[in-house]
């Protein structure tokens, strides 16, 4: 028979009677022949561990608390209002016997670059969290016969090879609770800006099952955006998914981030995931939020350049399993992703390290995995389930406008729609630079009010019909008055489309400039005085006829009869706008 050698921790070496009392049980699990062999540490008084093969054993002074914590705790939940907590916690401590629990240990075969390999958990199981010495923690992503690969989280400098790792038998998590509204978390979930601990209510699975068909709901209810380009041709319901895509700073983050400003007071929750961003950056982002009262409902969740490629891989599933936390509860939530064309870099880097077989492009086989798993969390739950929705406006960069290119393709098969920003526009000053002709929701009306359906109309064949006669007539000198009219009523409504940034148009003000453009009641008014005009248009109906506001608020339909009024009232502003021009004139 083989010899079992045993591993005695402690701060004392254990005397043949205590060494007698453990031959038992040792003899029982593991055979007759058992050799000690004792270590001494002197941070074990009051206990000991016991290592047999990968089996561990910890009896030490900080165990047996942790279990009775772990049992007071169950009293607790268990416990009424009306019981007394004081003789509940005394009785469990009277009849409290510590339990020996096997853990299985490994040790560290390679680390570095955040990845670890571990040879001896053989039952360890994939997205299973690891304890290593120094208290960091890794998440399993390979499972092999030679051992298991490991994204290490936090610093790793205090893991070498040789050292111990301990399984913990959970799925990954992130800490939640109501109180991370208003702070910037990392992506493990604790808050690094100034502030106070945030206290979790409980942990949500980073990965989790998207919730069926029959959880779910048709997106039904508008998530406007206050862009008044969007929210009229290609507009976002709760619960949907919507692409923004485009190059390197052609104002992708500026839609998102006007899309957060429009949920104040409508009690949506805000969560913006910074992934692959400069920490300066980042910071200034939370400072406007903060500065136009937008921090009090959002969150957000950092992983920037600096982080390494694991935290930057976890953190829009971190940011996923805190908005599930607000959707469980019946809330709206808004998830913004910028970017996931880092994020897929990022999981790239992981893949090469933990040597998965490359493919196009490098990127592993289940990139597109990586992105589906995440963006199909997005729902609009039923109202058996609480009629809470989660909406997911991921960000993809590309280049030189390559939507063809392999990750933008990817994840616009996923998603249910995308609006695509134009280098060329966003440079010719169209701010935001939607390309109305490859941009498309496929939700569409039903993520839009009815007073909003009836006032857009025809404007997007419109101005597809001067976007052609534009090319067509660019080298032509010679125009007929038709012609001319046509291209200057496309001018006008492209200058009206055009938004400044951290302006976003309530639902009122949008129907009220789409009905009067529509109407060809901007018409004569100079190109740059049009937003002036619209604006100074919205304010003159809140004042005018509060009621119509009101009643588009609230109802979200329009009659013919307040179309008329619309018009009516929309043309005693404009003349009386006409008039004053000519005053000062």
């Amino acid at each position: 028979m083989s010899k079992v050698l045993v591993k005695i921790r402690s701060s004392r070496e254990p005397t043949e009677e205590q060494k007698s009392k453990l031959l038992p049980f040792l003899n029982e699990r593991y055979g007759e022949e058992i050799v000690f062999e004792y270590i001494r540490d002197r941070k074990l008084v009051g206990g000991f561990t016991m290592e047999v093969g990968n089996d561990f054993y910890d009896y030490s002074r900080e165990a047996r608390l942790e279990q009775l914590t772990r049992k007071w705790e169950q009293t607790v939940k268990k416990a009424s209002f009306s019981d007394d907590l004081i003789p509940l916690l005394r009785e469990d401590l009277d009849n409290w016997v510590p339990k020996t629990l096997a853990e299985q240990i490994g040790i560290v075969d390679t680390v570095g670059d955040g990845i670890a390999t571990v040879t001896g958990l053989k039952e360890a199981e994939y997205g299973e969290i690891l304890i290593f010495e120094g208290g960091v923690r890794g998440m399993v992503q390979n499972l092999s016969r030679e051992g298991l690969g490991c994204v290490l989280f936090g610093d790793d400098s205090s893991v070498t090879e040789g050292s111990r790792v301990r399984r913990t038998g959970r799925a990954s998590g992130v800490p939640v609770s109501e109180k991370m509204l208003g702070r910037v978390v990392d992506a493990l979930g604790y808050a690094i800006d100034v502030g106070d601990e945030i206290k979790p209510e409980k942990y949500m699975p980073i990965e989790a099952q998207a919730p069926g068909i029959l959880e779910r709901q048709s997106v039904h209810e508008p998530m406007e955006t206050g862009l008044l380009c969007i929210d009229s041709m290609f507009p976002i319901g709760r619960g949907q998914r919507e692409l923004i895509i485009g190059d390197r700073q052609t104002g992708k983050t500026a839609v998102a981030m006007d899309t957060i400003l429009n949920q104040k007071g409508k009690n949506v929750v805000c969560i913006y995931v910074a992934i692959g961003q400069k920490a300066s950056s980042v910071a200034q982002l939370a400072r406007s939020l903060k500065d136009k009262g937008a921090m009090d409902y959002t969150i957000i969740v950092c992983a920037s350049a600096s982080e390494s490629a694991p935290m930057q891989y976890i953190a829009p599933y971190s940011g996923c399993a805190i908005g599930e936390y607000f959707m469980n509860k019946g809330r709206h939530v808004l998830r913004v992703y910028d970017d996931l064309s880092k994020h897929a870099v990022a999981y790239r880097a992981l893949s090469l390290l933990l040597e998965r077989s490359p493919g196009r492009e490098a990127y592993p086989g289940d990139v597109f995995y990586l992105h589906s798993r995440l963006l199909e969390r997005s729902a609009c739950l039923s109202d058996k389930n609480g009629g809470g929705s989660m909406t997911a406006l991921p960000i993809v960069e590309t280049q030189a406008g390559d939507v063809s290119a392999y990750i933008p393709t990817n994840i616009i098969s996923i998603t249910d729609g995308q609006i695509f920003l134009e280098s060329s526009l966003f440079f010719s000053g169209q701010r935001p630079a939607v390309n109305v002709g490859l941009s498309v929701s496929r939700v569409g009306g039903a993520a839009q009010t009815k007073a909003m359906k009836k006032a857009a109309g025809s404007l997007r064949l419109e101005l597809a019909q001067y976007r052609e006669m534009e090319v067509f007539t660019q080298f032509s000198s010679d125009l007929d008055d038709a012609t001319q009219r046509q291209i200057a009523y496309g001018q006008g409504l492209m200058r009206l489309l055009r938004q400044e940034r951290y302006s976003p148009i309530s639902h009122h003000g949008q129907v009220v400039i789409l009905v009067t453009a529509m109407a060809k009641g901007f018409v004569g008014v100079p190109l740059d005085d049009i937003p002036e005009v619209a604006k100074g248009l919205c304010e003159y109906f809140e004042h005018r006829a509060p009621h119509i506001c009101s009643r588009l608020d609230v109802e979200g339909d329009m009659d013919e009869r307040m179309k008329s009024d619309i018009i009516r009232i929309a043309e005693e502003y404009l003349a009386d706008h006409r008039e004053s021009e000519d005053a000062d004139s």
